[in-house]
């Protein structure tokens, strides 16, 4: 039996390492070369009043790693919107797998393999490895109804567990990326407070220089990190809902083929 190949392929391991160095690095430059630009400081080495891009650069060496955190969210969210996108195919899921009911139904098998062949994607993966073994085994006398429902069943599995790892491929990056932004930021964020408090307990009147300096190096990763844990954590729940979305439409699919078999005579 011949299995159709999905066309929707992510980052490999090595492609996502690749990635994730790159992110890194642009981060670092857009720390040194961006916000660390002269025009963003005053003579004396400060950021100027109100400029947001000095007050960045002053939160330390933590920025560099919190942008490139966020850059790798960024890239992995528009990969897996790409893949998914394949992976979910040409036309509606739903009216897709109501029209394979309807052909399956009427034992229409090569109309719907065509119909898989015109949707493509991991979905029509699955029904075609399905329909295709239906039409193999259906008037093979030889076998009971038990035992096709079994080989159909196993078709199925088989393609679905071909299909999933790619639906979920990267997922775990993005996840990542979204928990230890926050802490990254909290530790710029302790290291920052650390600053203020030193400037606090020198003798005499405090520093006030070094007192503000250490509370924007505190917000500022504190709100690098948020912002990139709060990107992360909303494109996982939604391409984990889509992943989701795309498993059940190939149970329900899977399910209206070995139904077809139990309904036969």
């Amino acid at each position: 039996m011949s299995k159709q190949k999905s066309k929707a392929s992510g980052f490999n391991f090595m492609s996502a390492f690749v990635a994730i160095i790159i992110a890194l690095l642009i981060g670092v430059a857009i720390y040194m070369f961006v916000l660390g630009n002269p025009n963003n400081f005053a003579a004396d080495g400060e950021p100027k009043p109100g400029n947001i891009m000095g007050m960045m650069h002053a939160g330390g060496f933590i920025v560099p790693l919190l942008i490139g955190i966020f850059l790798i969210v960024v890239i992995f969210s528009v990969e897996r919107l790409i893949t998914i996108a394949k992976a979910k195919g040409k036309g509606n899921t739903t009216d897709f797998v109501v029209k394979i009911k309807t052909l399956v139904g009427a034992q229409q098998y090569d109309e719907a393999l065509a119909a898989c062949d015109k949707q493509k994607g991991s979905l029509a993966n699955v029904v075609h490895a399905g329909v295709e073994k239906l039409k193999y085994i259906q008037n093979d006398n030889s076998l009971d109804k038990e035992t096709k429902v079994a080989a159909i069943q196993k078709e199925i599995e088989e393609a679905t567990a071909l299909e999933l790892p790619m639906l979920s491929q990267n997922l775990v990056i993005i996840s990542t990326c979204a928990s230890i932004a926050t802490l990254w930021g909290l530790i710029g964020t302790v290291l920052g407070m650390i600053r203020s408090f030193a400037a606090l307990a020198t003798a005499g009147a405090p520093d006030t220089t070094a007192l503000s300096k250490g509370i924007s190096e505190a917000l500022i990763n504190t709100a690098l990190g948020i912002s990139a844990s709060v990107v992360g954590i909303i494109m996982y729940n939604y391409f984990s809902t889509r992943v989701d979305a795309i498993t059940y439409s190939m149970d329900e699919a899977g399910f209206t083929i070995v139904q077809s078999v139990n309904a036969a005579k």
